[in-house]
């Protein structure tokens, strides 16, 4: 049990800790002038770098396709499955209770896992070792009729006031994996509850800060935090969770710089007058790269009929490409967009 405890963390750390609350408020401010379209693609962005830690790749393109409800790849399926769970943990960072919980896990996985969907778990888990059983497994978890009880704690632990936000966030994340309250999904509603704490704690107001992208130059590492904190030592967790939160930032500001590029380069080729429906597709596509008739009407507000001369001018300049071939259900493409986004997932595991 954590409620009443206080995280021993070395001095240094803390200063660290410090340091990547500021970069990650100032990262926030700055973006909330112009939140749109930025907060959506940051939002994808660590999601898909969350469910990447899981071994659940997506390209940008296959993730804005099952946005759009295509099922043909399982895994960017579940990573909009994600993206729900992190939605859920924004909208309910202020709840903080049992309830909400249990509501982000079930964004994450009422499309792909319904039966365990928004549950907790009644039968062990381990991990690593083997499906048939714990034996030579890395971790055991708590048994099954504990986890309500300690859920209350941890949810307890959240509202303390008088600890550093990043530091509150790392240590309930490291709790929450080492409670591992769900058959499936522990680690994305665990990562998800970190964006659900910063927004909660006032760290970031407008904005999802992709710290996943952060986690994802060294996994490994990542993982042995957690390990460290069930052997008692709650400093490797804050710095690792610390140096994502900086990482994430740099990598981020990045991306939006790229897409501001994308967008400004997209206006000068665009013969159109500003207002139009093709200019204000324009905005639409940053943060829905690929896009059919239906999507475009209701993003627009224009009849399905008009479709048409919306996107008509930016095949034209090459900012769309249709890419199915059929004569109806069609769909386009802003190549320039889902390549920014694939480049911050490189550059995300780069990094290390």
């Amino acid at each position: 049990m954590i409620a009443d405890r206080t995280p021993p963390v070395a001095p240094e750390v803390t200063l660290l800790a410090t340091e990547a609350s500021a970069a990650v408020t100032r990262f926030d401010a700055e973006l909330g002038r112009e939140i749109a379209p930025f907060a959506s693609i940051l939002l994808r962005s660590e999601s898909a770098s969350s469910s990447q830690i899981e071994n659940l790749s997506s390209g940008a393109k296959q993730i804005a396709l099952a946005e759009l409800g295509s099922r043909e790849k399982r895994n960017a399926t579940a990573v909009v499955g994600n993206v729900a769970a992190m939605e859920a943990a924004i909208a309910l960072a202020d709840q903080r209770d049992p309830e909400s919980i249990l509501a982000m896990h079930r964004a994450l996985l009422e499309g792909t896992e319904p039966d365990i969907a928004g549950r907790w778990r009644t039968g062990p888990v381990w991990i690593g070792g083997t499906g048939v059983g714990p034996h030579g497994a890395d971790y055991v978890a708590p048994v099954a009729e504990r986890v309500p009880a300690l859920i209350d704690d941890l949810v307890a632990f959240t509202g303390r006031a008088d600890i550093l936000p990043l530091v509150s966030a790392a240590v309930t994340h490291a709790q929450f994996e080492t409670i591992h309250p769900f058959p499936d999904g522990n680690g994305r509603t665990g990562r998800a509850l970190v964006q659900a704490m910063f927004r909660s704690s006032g760290l970031t107001r407008n904005v999802t800060v992709p710290v996943s992208a952060g986690l994802l130059a060294d996994t490994g590492r990542y993982f042995a935090t957690l390990e460290a904190y069930r052997r008692g030592d709650v400093t490797p967790i804050v710095e690792v969770m610390a140096n994502a939160a900086l990482s994430a930032v740099a990598n981020g500001s990045r991306l939006v710089a790229d897409l501001r590029s994308v967008n400004a380069a997209w206006n000068e080729r665009v013969g159109v007058r500003r207002g139009t429906a093709a200019r204000r597709l324009l905005d639409v596509l940053l943060r829905q790269p690929v896009i059919d008739a239906r999507t475009t009407a209701v993003e627009l507000g224009i009849a399905p009929g008009n479709v048409g001369r919306a996107i008509a001018p930016l095949v034209d300049a090459g900012i769309l490409c249709e890419f199915t071939g059929f004569g109806r259900n069609r769909m386009w493409h802003a190549k320039e967009v889902t390549d920014a986004l694939d480049e911050f997932a490189a550059r995300a595991i780069r990094r290390g």
